[in-house]
């Protein structure tokens, strides 16, 4: 790898909490405190760390009067909301297992705004709006973890304002290009190779991909790139894509190579069929869906993203939290793929 920030987990979660860090000090702006407070409660080391500049940023925003506060109209709305709940009921995530699938309850996540993920969406692709919202925008650059160069491409790497995994960060390819949620054969194989390249430094690197139309929030191409000590739900060897033999709730292919992963998303693309993605080095999961929108979600979700897909659930409030059970994991699961036409 080429950077000596992948080179290891402690350097990259050393660098990953100095940045944070630097943010936090740095700016008294509300989003950037969404940031940094987020962030920090993914991870109970981290939040040690800056739970105390946390509050006392906390205290000095609260203090300054609401029609003097210039912040985007999204940021005002999260942070009236923490004034009302009260920085002292949050701390780090809590996480708890229904059979093998993970659940989480994530406040700050549940207080994002929805920008398309709610949306009902036709296609698999839209045309690039350079007027709405995009990974290029000036006021991001504050946001930026790292920029350059990565297995032969520019990139830059944002951190993630409402993160739902530990050490997320946001990989934008030739951010400027303004290029839209819509794969090119580059693109996914760039996909393969730098998950590769961060594998041999970072155990536990994946990355995650929601296609336009499968719960991507911004279409403005990019990648959520992870690090997990445990491994997502969809890769336990018990499941049938693993070469085990319960099949998965949802429909989901392993890929092992390369040129057999793109030959099936290329059909996906010609059947305007939206998909997820997790990749890991040397592998890839799609699991083609119902497209965003075309289905009632029930009461404790929020969408099917990646995460969802691969195993994961983020429940919209802490009673939902405390009693879904397997079986209604299982069953919305299933609820993606239910009448998906697949090609071939």
């Amino acid at each position: 790898m080429s950077h000596s920030l992948f080179e290891s987990p402690e350097t990259y979660q050393s660098a990953f909490i100095a940045g944070l860090n630097t943010m936090l000090s740095g700016y008294d702006e509300l989003g950037v405190f969404i940031l940094v407070l987020a962030n920090a409660m993914m991870e109970p080391e981290i939040w040690d760390g800056l739970s105390g500049p946390l509050r006392q940023k906390f205290s000095r925003l609260s203090a300054r009067p609401g029609d003097s506060l210039d912040d985007a109209v999204d940021d005002r709305a999260v942070f009236s909301q923490l004034m009302s709940l009260g920085l002292d009921h949050l701390g780090p995530i809590r996480l708890r297992h229904a059979g093998p699938w993970e659940l989480q309850f994530n406040p700050l996540r549940v207080l994002r705004p929805p920008r398309m993920v709610q949306q009902r969406v036709t296609g698999l692709a839209a045309p690039f709006d350079p007027d709405g919202f995009h990974f290029a925008k000036p006021f991001l650059r504050k946001e930026i973890f790292w920029r350059g160069r990565l297995e032969g491409r520019d990139v830059t790497l944002l951190y993630n304002k409402f993160p739902f995994v530990r050490l997320l960060g946001l990989l934008v390819p030739e951010a400027r290009e303004g290029r839209p949620q819509y794969l090119q054969q580059s693109d996914h194989d760039y996909l393969w190779q730098v998950v590769a390249g961060l594998g041999q430094g970072l155990p536990g690197v994946g990355v995650g991909y929601n296609s336009y139309g499968a719960c991507a929030s911004v279409n403005h191409l990019h990648f959520h790139l992870f690090v997990r000590d445990e491994p997502l739900p969809v890769s336990a060897a018990h499941w049938a894509h693993n070469g085990g033999q319960e099949p998965y709730p949802a429909t989901c292919y392993r890929f092992d190579s390369a040129q057999e992963a793109w030959r099936f998303i290329l059909e996906l693309h010609g059947h305007k069929v939206p998909y997820n993605l997790i990749a890991y080095p040397g592998v890839l999961y799609c699991l083609p869906r119902m497209p965003q929108g075309s289905r009632a979600l029930p009461p404790w979700s929020g969408g099917y993203g990646w995460y969802e897909m691969a195993g994961g659930c983020v429940p919209l409030d802490v009673t939902h939290f405390d009693r879904l059970q397997e079986r209604q994991l299982v069953d919305q699961l299933r609820a993606t793929t239910a009448d998906l036409a697949l090609p071939g």
